[in-house]
C-alpha cells in the first residue's frame, strides 16, 4: 500500500523558514520527500543544511513579506527553480505587544499586513497555479488566538482570527477543485515570538499551569500536523484549524 504521507516529487513553499516553526515545518516536509523553497528576509543557511541532510532539494528566496510586492515573484521563482508547486505553508508572521489603549496604527498595520494580507495574496497567487493543475495543499499557521482573545496583542489576535476565516473561505471556494486549504493553530511553543513570555516568570508560570502537557512545545512537534495537511492523507480535510497545543484548549 502506498504511503499516504509520502511527499516525494512534491514541491513546497514555506515562508519564514529561517528559524523556529517555519524551519521545523520545512524540515519535516523535506523528510517526507518534498523539495523546499524557503522564503524569508534573513539567512537560510541553517535551514538549507537541515533540508539537504534530509536528502531533499532546497531553494532560498529572499523576500520581505511585510508587503505583497514579492508575492507573484515567489511563485514564479519556485516554479522556475523546482519545476512545480504543490504545497504552500504561510508561516511568516510578526507580533507587537502593547495595551489596547496604547496600541499604535503603525503596529496594527505592520502585523495585519504581514500576517494576514500577504498570507492571503500569496495563497491567491499559489492558488491560481494549483487550481490550474487541479491539485494543491495550502497550510496556514494560525494560533490559539484564532480562538481566543489574548492580552496586549490586538493586531496579532485580529490577524490570526482573520487567517482562520480566510482558511475557511478559500476551502469553500476551492475544495471542489482539488485544492485543500487548512490551518494549524500552534499553542505555546519555544520560539522567538514567545521569548518575552518565557522570560516573564509570572506569565510563564500561569501559561504552564494551564497546559495539560505541562511544558512549552518544541517547533519539531508541529511537523506531523504539517505533513498530514500537505499530503494525500488529508485529501478529504478542508477548512479546518487543527490545534497543536499540549491540550490548552481542552482545559
Amino acid at each position: 500500500m502506498a504511503n499516504p504521507f509520502d511527499l516525494s516529487g512534491r514541491a513546497a513553499i514555506v515562508t519564514g523558514a529561517n528559524t523556529g516553526i517555519g524551519q521545523a515545518i520545512a524540515v519535516a516536509l523535506a523528510e517526507a520527500g518534498a523539495s523546499i523553497a524557503a522564503v524569508g528576509r534573513s539567512s537560510m543557511e541553517e535551514t538549507e543544511a537541515l533540508v539537504s541532510k534530509a536528502g531533499s532539494r532546497f531553494h532560498a528566496i529572499k523576500a520581505d513579506l511585510s508587503t505583497i510586492e514579492p508575492v507573484k515573484a515567489i511563485v514564479a521563482e519556485t516554479l522556475s527553480a523546482l519545476g512545480r508547486l504543490d504545497i504552500l505553508v504561510n508561516n511568516a508572521g510578526i507580533i507587537r505587544r502593547a495595551d489596547a489603549v496604547d496600541f499604535t496604527e503603525e503596529d496594527w498595520d505592520a502585523v495585519i499586513d504581514t500576517n494576514l494580507k500577504t498570507a492571503f495574496f500569496l495563497s491567491q497567487a499559489a492558488g491560481r497555479h494549483m487550481l490550474e493543475q487541479g491539485s494543491g495543499k495550502i497550510v496556514n499557521i494560525a494560533s490559539l488566538l484564532s480562538f481566543q482573545g489574548g492580552i496586549r496583542i490586538p493586531s496579532y489576535t485580529a490577524s490570526k482570527s482573520g487567517l482562520a476565516g480566510i482558511t475557511k473561505l478559500l476551502a469553500c471556494e476551492w475544495a471542489g477543485r482539488g485544492v485543500n486549504v487548512n490551518a494549524i493553530a500552534p499553542g505555546y511553543f519555544s520560539t522567538n515570538n514567545t521569548t518575552a513570555l518565557r522570560e516573564d516568570p509570572d506569565r510563564s508560570a500561569a501559561i504552564l499551569a494551564r497546559i495539560p502537557a505541562g511544558r512549552w512545545g518544541t517547533p519539531a512537534e508541529l511537523g506531523g500536523a504539517a505533513v498530514f495537511l500537505a499530503s494525500a492523507a488529508s485529501d478529504y480535510v478542508h477548512g479546518t484549524v487543527i490545534p497543536v497545543d499540549g491540550g490548552w484548549l481542552a482545559r
